[in-house]
């Protein structure tokens, strides 16, 4: 199993970003969905994340900026940004619950940076 994330890069403070991720490899069932960052200097941190059913919960800090999504046909999570500050930049790393075989585990992605700078 493989969680590939993209979508990051150089922002301008009030801009927007979406970032995507997919999960691919022998899948049975994906559970929860998420996005955690971790920012320089700072410990990681839980961003967004969304369940199988669509019920989301959201960082204080991203509450009314981010909006999380998922399509479940193609394995992927989305995270649209808006209204980004500078405090967001952060490697922003994608996460899934999921079953390969017989067992439910934890996937991470491969990180991928968002900057807000003007």
């Amino acid at each position: 199993v493989q969680l590939q994330a993209s979508g990051g890069g150089l922002v301008q403070p009030g801009g927007s970003l979406r970032l995507s991720c997919a999960a691919s490899g022998t899948i049975f069932g994906i559970y929860t969905m998420g996005w955690y960052r971790r920012a320089p200097g700072k410990q990681r941190e839980l961003v967004a994340a969304i369940t199988s059913g669509g019920s989301t919960n959201y960082a204080d800090s991203v509450k009314g900026r981010f909006t999380i999504s998922r399509d479940n046909a193609k394995n992927t999570v989305y995270l649209q940004m808006n209204s980004l500050k500078p405090e967001d930049t952060a490697v922003y790393y994608c996460k899934a619950l999921l079953v390969s075989g017989l067992f439910k585990n934890a996937y991470w992605g491969q990180g991928t940076q968002v900057t807000v700078s003007s």
